[in-house]
């Protein structure tokens, strides 16, 4: 779990590095299609039918269009905040995700310290805004990239409250991840054809690995090593290490991209990982 939270931790900044180069619309369907492909022979290589009618298609569509409208949130905000922030904002969606469950997944009443793990994420998540808007006196505004980051976190919760709720609970995890993966694909090419944001003038080595990265790494691997911890652990055990995710982030965002992050910005972060750590903890 620790070597998946780095994984997924180095995501934005492998984002961040590629965006210059390929437009971030594009860069997101083109690792969703890679991924998509190879699910899919992955499903075929273990004798898992890739295509049937099991009553989760309606389910699946809405899935794979949350999971695009999340990752064009990540991708388009990430050129207007830095990987550090973007981390801090999308990793919000545990938080989202508990108040989903609580109001529309029986059983899943949110307790008196998952509140104060709530209130206290989100507290940290508008001293973290705060601290990007009042950046913007410099000429750099970061209040687009958080705006998109929230949403993009408030989108990722919306979809796995969906897969608690819907038919998509009783469907093999390499099932949902291919949804995600394939509606996704189309929709995130289409926008960017739409946009016209089609354009790739050069593929430097390093911008290569960073797409091989999200699709192969991020996408397939740490996603079907994801699913086969939950066959293994119990869930609510392994989401306690969510935490790790966005300090990993802000940790590579700086190490790595140079990200400067003031006090106040470090005080809203420990804030959010503090009430992402108390919203997952169990009895």
């Amino acid at each position: 779990m620790i070597v998946l939270c780095a994984i997924w931790g180095l995501q934005q900044v492998a984002i961040k590095v590629a965006v210059p180069t390929v437009p971030a619309v594009l860069q997101a369907g083109i690792r969703s299609t890679i991924a998509t492909v190879l699910v899919m022979v992955w499903m075929a290589s273990r004798g898992q039918p890739v295509w049937q009618r099991d009553g989760t298609q309606g389910a699946g569509l809405l899935a794979g269009l949350l999971f695009a409208g999340e990752f064009a949130c990540v991708f388009i905000g990430l050129t207007h905040t830095t990987a550090s922030r973007m981390a801090v904002f999308l990793y919000t969606a545990p938080c989202f995700t508990a108040l989903g469950l609580h109001w529309f997944v029986s059983g899943e009443r949110l307790r008196k310290s998952q509140w104060v793990g709530i209130g206290l994420a989100f507290s940290g998540m508008l001293l973290a805004f705060a601290d990007g808007l009042s950046v913007s006196h410099t000429g750099h505004s970061t209040w687009l990239g958080d705006s998109l980051g929230i949403l993009a976190g408030i989108l990722w919760a919306a979809t796995t409250v969906l897969v608690r709720a819907s038919s998509l609970a009783d469907a093999s995890p390499s099932r949902t991840l291919l949804y995600q993966l394939a509606v996704s694909s189309i929709a995130l090419l289409a926008l960017a054809g739409i946009g016209g944001h089609w354009q790739i003038h050069a593929m430097p080595s390093l911008v290569a690995a960073s797409l091989l990265y999200q699709a192969v790494v991020v996408a397939f691997v740490s996603y079907l090593a994801w699913f086969w911890l939950l066959t293994r652990y119990m869930a609510s055990r392994l989401s306690v290490f969510s935490f790790l995710t966005p300090l990993f982030g802000v940790t590579f965002g700086v190490l790595l991209l140079g990200d400067q992050i003031g006090p106040r910005f470090l005080s809203a972060a420990a804030m959010v990982l503090t009430g992402i750590a108390l919203v997952n903890l169990r009895r």
